[in-house]
């Protein structure tokens, strides 16, 4: 961003595309600091790294050189918040986060993932690759890297990855030169109403690639500019697919990657799940065409340890396993359980669903009691709602009466422990992208000491 500023304030430095901008300006050089609603692992890393985050709404906590202050907000915010409110009135340069990943990411050569699923994976391996094979980046992910324990890398190669967020249209805001299109469910139907407008933002953000598109096989994306490449996880019709699958005993598979320049044998994906491995062919296939020698693609994917929160192994002794996982949307919830099905097939499952907002619960829940029906037993919570007020009508209640697996019961979060603690738990897996991760430690804990 030029010119330079001194201060950089974030308004919501915890969330996870905030915190990795907070981190960037920090590795720049200047004074970095912000406001959060509650303490979170993310927050307490970033006081940890020297970022000031303060959890009281106080606009006098803003610098007070408002020509050398950068005041960047996220989208979760709502207009009427008086810290954002005092920065708009007060003649501090103010951005919004999407437009500041575009600023960032302009002028380099920008590799970005969109998708309503999949996308932080595959951001996150494409990274990893080009980071573990010596070319380099800088990225920005949308989750925990497992295997450098951070959402942001910074490198001297003029390269940067970036997961591009459908949410609010922030992904419009950039215009890379390399992309992967995952996925485009309906989903955010509170900002774009229908399936319809959703298609039509990624249409959008898919006529601003310059250079080459990788697409899901079976996704219309209209006419682009760019050269296109499908890629599928099985469809031998894709330009990129997999052949000759199979399952270790340690619960990854192996493939072989059939892909215009040849055959890349033997791939091995380091996280679990065949739709890592979907991820895996995506994010190959986007790093041989950046030019990365087809022996380093396989070799790095192979030490790839996933993101957190994704599909994320927490404890696997005999007799007991627990997984957390980020799914919030029903399609990533199925796929998730079907995976877990697929590594433990005669194991019983208990999963622990937190619904994520209010307008999602309403406008989805038939389709999330039928994932949920993949469980054994499931131990439904109530809603987290996050930036949304309750909608009259809406509560968990509308999920779990059609759910149709042999256990079910409904908590409040603050009885879930007591109840866990009493239970027998074969596998256990805990589902949500709202503040179901507070749990993570104390149940790793509890697990791991019986």
């Amino acid at each position: 961003m030029k010119p330079f500023f001194d201060n950089v304030y974030l308004i919501g430095i915890g969330g996870i595309g905030m915190s990795a901008i907070a981190r960037y300006y920090k590795f720049k050089g200047a004074h970095v600091s912000g406001y959060d609603r509650t303490p979170s692992d993310l927050t307490r890393a970033l006081e940890s790294e020297g970022i000031e985050v303060h959890y009281e709404n106080d606009p006098s906590r803003i610098p007070q050189d408002t020509a050398k202050t950068l005041v960047v907000y996220t989208p979760a915010i709502p207009a009427d918040f008086p810290e954002l409110t005092y920065a708009f009135s007060h003649g501090y340069k103010v951005i919004k986060r999407s437009r500041m990943l575009g600023e960032i990411t302009a002028g380099q050569h920008c590799i970005a993932v969109a998708g309503t699923h999949g996308k932080t994976t595959t951001s996150t391996l494409i990274a990893h690759i080009l980071t573990e094979s010596g070319y380099g980046c800088s990225a920005f992910l949308g989750g925990i890297s497992k295997n450098y324990g951070t959402n942001l890398l910074v490198s001297d190669t003029p390269v940067v990855v970036a997961e591009a967020d459908e949410y609010d249209r922030s992904f419009l805001q950039l215009h890379p030169a390399i992309a992967v299109i995952t996925a485009m469910d309906a989903d955010h139907l509170d900002i774009y109403g229908d399936l319809e407008h959703v298609q039509e933002a990624f249409r959008t953000f898919a006529g601003q690639v310059s250079e080459t598109l990788i697409v899901k096989k079976g996704l219309d994306i209209g006419n682009v500019n760019a050269k296109v490449f499908t890629y599928h996880l099985t469809d031998q019709t894709a330009n990129c697919h997999a052949d000759n699958i199979r399952l270790s005993e340690d619960g990854l598979y192996t493939y072989d990657l059939v892909y215009p320049g040849g055959v890349l044998k033997d791939i091995k994906v380091g996280a679990p799940g065949l739709f890592n491995v979907e991820n895996s062919i995506a994010a190959a296939t986007a790093c041989l065409c950046r030019g990365i020698d087809a022996q380093k693609v396989r070799k790095a994917i192979e030490s790839f340890s996933g993101a957190r929160r994704r599909l994320d192994m927490q404890v696997n002794k005999p007799g007991c396993t627990y997984i957390d996982d980020y799914a919030h949307h029903p399609a990533e919830i199925e796929t998730s359980l079907d995976a877990v099905r697929k590594i433990f097939p005669s194991r019983k499952l208990t999963v622990v669903f937190q619904p994520h907002l209010y307008t999602r619960t309403r406008d989805f829940a038939p389709e999330f009691a039928k994932a949920l029906s993949l469980a054994d037993k499931l131990i439904l919570l109530d809603i987290y709602p996050a930036r949304e007020e309750p909608i009259p009508g809406v509560s968990s209640e509308i999920i779990f009466k059609d759910v149709t697996c042999p256990e079910k019961i409904m908590l409040r979060r603050e009885d879930f422990m007591d109840y866990i603690s009493g239970e027998k738990i074969d596998v256990l897996m805990t589902v949500g992208a709202g503040d179901i991760d507070r749990f993570v430690k104390p149940l790793k804990e509890m697990l791991e000491e019986r």
